[in-house]
């Protein structure tokens, strides 16, 4: 199968914005030994600007766009060399491809971004994307890395897309905040009532909520992929998601004839 991952900035950093290492060392394991097992994978991760927030001690998520852009640059280079490390450890070469939404609105940009990436998976290395906040303003800023991870899989013609989030799946009511929400194991399609329903923020140090999980859900859906959500607190959860277990939500593909 081919696969995308997508990991937020609450799996991969305590809420300090410092990285949570005994979790992204879990994940790192598990990933390596999907790829040893034939499946070919593509890491959407979030965490640039949340790491880049704590390595420069900063008290905060910053607002402004100068300061924003500066722990990007900061925390990336943190982000990429962890994975680097931790990847290489098990023989496995990552590399890193930066996106912004121009690069995946324009018709030559988005083909040599699905080249670069096709050919990276045909050697055998796993590509680590992330929006380019750097230079990423709102003209060309693809939003949120659940809609580039979206983007990502319909782009590279993956079978799966798997939200690794700190919420266990889609339920009938926000779980925080109602004690007999229920979880929706199995999602058809996407209602009106579902995205009125949807909590729009994400936490402190993140951008997403459930409303772009489901955005990213019906873009996965219309290209004929499957999406999960399924909470991240035991990465090993992809092993039961490879061996078919019902795991969190699946937002079933519309698969085409």
């Amino acid at each position: 199968m081919r696969i995308v991952i997508k990991v937020g900035t609450s799996t991969l950093t305590h809420a300090t914005g410092r990285l949570n290492i005994r979790h992204v060392e879990a994940l790192c394991k598990v990933l390596s030994d999907v790829k040893n097992a034939g499946h070919e994978l593509l890491l959407v991760s979030s965490g640039a600007i949340g790491m880049g927030v704590g390595k420069l001690n900063l008290p905060e998520r910053p607002t402004d766009m100068p300061t924003k852009q500066a722990a990007a640059a900061v925390g990336q280079c943190e982000l990429m060399y962890v994975y680097d490390e931790l990847f290489q450890a098990y023989n496995h070469t990552v590399a890193q491809i930066l996106l912004t939404g121009e690069d995946l609105r324009d018709e030559g940009r988005h083909r040599n971004f699905i080249n670069a990436a096709q050919r990276l998976l045909e050697l055998g290395a796993l590509p680590v994307i992330n929006e380019n906040d750097i230079v990423a303003t709102d003209e060309i800023a693809v939003g949120d890395n659940d809609t580039l991870s979206a983007l990502v899989a319909v782009s590279v013609g993956a079978d799966l897309l798997v939200i690794l989030s700190d919420i266990d799946g889609l339920f009938t009511a926000d779980p925080r905040k109602d004690p007999n929400a229920k979880l929706i194991d199995t999602v058809t399609e996407i209602t009106p009532e579902m995205l009125a329903g949807a909590s729009g923020g994400g936490t402190k140090l993140s951008t997403g909520g459930m409303v772009t999980k489901l955005a990213a859900a019906k873009l996965c859906m219309e290209a004929g992929a499957d999406m999960i959500i399924c909470n991240s607190a035991d990465p090993a959860v992809l092993y039961d998601i490879l061996d078919g277990k019902a795991v969190g939500t699946r937002f079933i593909g519309r698969k085409q004839a």
